[in-house]
């Protein structure tokens, strides 16, 4: 009898259960540890000694893949809908730097292991800039991000999110976890070095994916951290790979993978934690670990005292020596050996020098570890821009991500006093050299236009939407780079200072370049955002006239750039301004006509008059009108004010007290 009732019970769920029920061992699998597994690896992808699967390394921009080899059934059939997965898994993130890191994770189901066409660092390995958002990728990934891109719009540098076929996420949110009973929302670090697990489920029947994130410690949350209603039939082909994927950054961090199990028309087997192996200590911790330790031995004090003299004379002998101190530990970027430097530089020769200033020397460079196109900018030992003006651009420019900004790749700082940063390159060099040579400028209004926004964009993420205030103090076309399709880059943050929003600036030098310097800076000696939105007003006369701001060879009304124009403004002839080469080219004039009365609005005397950064992208975008405006400009004695301050003879007294730039950019030449 029992036989019996046996049989009929498997004959009646072979037959009146349905097919996407049925499983079989080949549709799951458990890793307990990689030891001896077989799994699919590229790029800087391995199985460790101790068994953890290590998607990257401390190699930069390098991106790393881990795939299960064989293929899933996800579809019965092309039309047909989306079978039930399952998949946890256990990774952990080590950063070599508290709070820093590179890019995150992905779990990744897609219809190939091939992702050899992706690109690296924000892409993390999956996508590139043409196939990013394409339909045709059939891709899936969950991300564990660790940095805030705006190109894909994420919410913050320690999220979740659900991607389909694009890394701009379809529903993302902060890392964390909801705690049983109570419901009380925890959040998580993605980069606190920590172990954490993950679980990604997907019920093909309500087309509902799930996505859950818990300490390795915690049992599994009642309710998920993502819970989104998907249909994946038109994403997902019949055979699909799942895996991983990450990419290196600037940032040196290591990505693991602990443990992993998957299955089909099922929950994923469960892990046992107690045999995943450990992930490494930070390397910092190891070294403080290993210096109790090696303390708690120690003798007596006067061994301690002779062997860290012994270390500190072997130091100073080093030919090339590097200085760490411990500010950089908290806001430095990707430190860079010098050896790595001096290589891609070929040891700093005169024919890879792109300029040279009072700031110093910029060399192209191709790092040797990622070929990366680079700009090192070697700061001199006379220089203006010392370690205060160092520490300031490193703070600020090493933790800025806009599209419209320089990227700052890493720096390195030797005990002989050199300063070394490290910049993306800039094939187009800066827009004043291709501004005013000549010869060679055949940059159309179009052109001139999307610079134009490009920088205004870049000074209102500065102004209002990073974490912090960031006032650049030295706006203009010099600074301003040009990428391989002359996009604007905003550079130089070597004069930039920051400030809490809705507090008041505690800048007291005047620092800046003559032209660009607002009235009030010499009285009141406070930079503010209304000091930089007037150096953005003389930008945008300075590339519709095709002209510096001040030309000292000029005895007329045209010496002076803003008064110029605002004698053509008063007498109706404000077009006759523009760059004569402009008519060549062809223009719009109601185009230019209203970059030159924005100009003006931005150099107004007053700072109050002045518009704000994200007003003046809305009269750029069309999206308010320019306001009929009876400007400050009128008034002689505020026109006399702006010329003697822009010509004033006394100004070597001026010099002395302040930190003016040169006129040659210290971002010139290419970066």
């Amino acid at each position: 009898m029992f036989r019996f009732s046996s049989i009929l019970k498997v004959l009646l769920t072979c037959f009146f259960l349905p097919s996407d029920m049925v499983a079989s061992e080949d549709d799951k699998f458990t890793f307990n540890g990689f030891q001896g597994s077989k799994l699919s690896l590229d790029g800087t992808a391995v199985i460790t000694p101790a068994g953890l699967l290590r998607l990257t390394n401390t190699t930069k921009l390098l991106s790393g893949h881990a795939f299960y080899p064989s293929p899933f059934r996800f579809k019965r059939s092309q039309t047909s809908r989306v079978l039930s997965f399952s998949s946890t898994f256990v990774f952990g993130i080590v950063s070599e730097e508290i709070k820093i890191s590179g890019q995150g994770v992905l779990f990744v189901i897609s219809p190939s292991r091939d992702l050899r066409g992706a690109q690296v660092s924000q892409y993390m390995g999956l996508f590139n800039s043409s196939n990013n958002g394409n339909s045709t990728n059939h891709i899936l990934a969950v991300e564990l991000d660790t940095i805030q891109n705006p190109d894909f719009e994420d919410i913050n540098a320690n999220h979740v999110g659900i991607d389909i076929n694009s890394l701009i996420s379809n529903e993302s949110t902060s890392a964390g976890y909801f705690v049983g009973g109570t419901g009380e929302f925890r959040n998580l670090s993605l980069v606190s070095g920590d172990p954490m697990q993950v679980w990604v489920e997907y019920d093909g029947r309500s087309m509902h994916l799930n996505v859950t994130l818990a300490p390795i410690r915690s049992p599994k949350p009642g309710r998920p951290l993502l819970s989104s209603a998907i249909d994946l039939s038109d994403v997902f082909e019949e055979l699909m790979y799942v895996g991983f994927s990450s990419s290196s950054d600037p940032f040196v961090a290591s990505h693991y993978v602990l443990g992993w199990s998957f299955s089909m028309n099922g929950d994923a087997p469960a892990l046992d934690l107690r045999s995943l192996p450990l992930l490494p200590r930070r390397s910092g911790e190891q070294a403080r670990k290993r210096l109790e330790i090696w303390v708690s031995f120690t003798a007596t004090l006067l061994v301690l005292l002779a062997i860290g003299a012994a270390v500190v004379m072997v130091r100073r002998r080093a030919k090339f020596a590097e200085l760490l101190e411990e500010w950089e530990l908290e806001y430095g970027p990707s430190r860079l050996p010098y050896r790595e430097l001096y290589e891609a530089t070929k040891g700093f020769s005169d024919k890879e020098l792109l300029g040279a200033g009072g700031f110093g020397a910029v060399y192209k460079g191709v790092l040797p570890s990622s070929k990366l196109e680079v700009a090192v900018k070697r700061l001199s030992h006379g220089s203006r821009q010392g370690i205060r003006e160092f520490v300031a651009e490193v703070a600020s420019i090493g933790r800025l991500r806009h599209r419209n900004l320089v990227q700052l790749q890493g720096y390195c700082r030797l005990r002989k006093g050199e300063l070394l940063l490290v910049y993306d390159f800039m094939p187009n060099g800066s827009l004043d050299k291709l501004l005013f040579d000549q010869t060679r400028c055949r940059v159309g209004w179009g052109q001139r236009l999307r610079i134009i926004r490009g920088v205004a964009s870049a000074l209102q993420y500065l102004h209002e939407e990073w974490e912090q205030v960031v006032i650049h103090r030295d706006v203009k076309a010099g600074n301003v780079l040009l990428d391989c399709e002359l996009n604007a880059r905003l550079g130089d943050f070597g004069l930039a200072r920051l400030y809490d929003h809705g507090t008041d600036s505690q800048t007291t030098h005047v620092v800046g370049t003559m032209g660009y310097l607002a009235p009030e800076l010499m009285k009141r000696r406070r930079a503010t955002k209304a000091t930089d939105v007037f150096a953005f007003g003389v930008f945008l006369l300075e590339v519709a006239c095709g002209r510096r701001p001040v030309e000292p060879h000029l005895t007329d009304e045209r010496t002076v750039l803003v008064e110029w124009v605002v004698e053509n403004w008063k007498r109706g002839t404000i077009l006759a301004v523009a760059d004569p080469r402009l008519r060549e080219l062809g223009f719009a004039a109601e185009e230019v006509d209203l970059v030159l009365k924005l100009g003006l609005l931005c150099c107004d005397p007053l700072p109050a008059v002045r518009p704000s950064m994200r007003r003046v992208m809305q009269f750029l975008d069309g999206d308010a009108p320019l306001p009929e405006f009876e400007s400050t400009y009128l008034n002689s004695a505020a026109l006399a004010l702006l010329r003697n301050e822009a010509l004033d003879v006394a100004m070597d007294d001026f010099c002395s007290m302040s930190y003016l730039s040169v006129a040659e950019s210290s971002l010139s030449g290419g970066i």
